[in-house]
């Protein structure tokens, strides 16, 4: 029993650490070439928007990039798949690396973490019934429950 605690005290160690580890590797941006083009998450490439580019993480997960050259800091979220060159760890949108200042070079040694992820896109909700309409659900075969929803169908 020792041993079981144990193993699942260490499991549960390594898997914090992971969800909160750093990772460290080259960016570069995408050019403004690319304004309106479709992301692979399906949406369009806009370069005043702070998102990015990255080969593993899932679409919406929200990133903190840091630039340790200039203790600049982004959030950015993960909209589209690459850099598709293997020197690079993320692409940035052209925002988001003018906030951490790496337009003139090009390329930055940059620190990613992983924040949280973002829920799943929402389809466009469909308007809500007008207030005077109320619907009663009940599991009755009485006429008095048959007569109170036809009559507020027809107020």
């Amino acid at each position: 029993m020792i041993k079981f605690l144990q193993l699942t005290g260490f499991f549960i160690l390594i898997s914090i650490s992971f969800t909160f580890a750093q990772h460290r590797g080259k960016a570069s941006y995408y050019s403004h070439k690319l304004k309106g083009r479709h992301t692979s998450d399906g949406g369009k490439y806009n370069p005043d928007s702070l998102t990015c580019a990255h080969r593993s993480y899932p679409f919406g997960t929200i990133l903190k990039v840091h630039n340790p050259k200039n203790d600049r800091n982004v959030i950015v979220r993960v909209t589209d798949r690459g850099p598709h060159q293997k020197r690079l760890m993320i692409d940035l949108s052209y925002s988001a690396a003018s906030d951490l200042d790496i337009i003139r070079d090009g390329i930055a040694m940059v620190e990613i973490t992983r924040l949280d992820s973002m829920p799943p896109k929402i389809p466009t909700l469909l308007p809500l019934p007008t207030p005077n309409l109320v619907i009663i659900v009940q599991r009755s075969k009485s006429n008095f429950s048959k007569l109170l929803l036809n009559r507020n169908l027809k107020s």
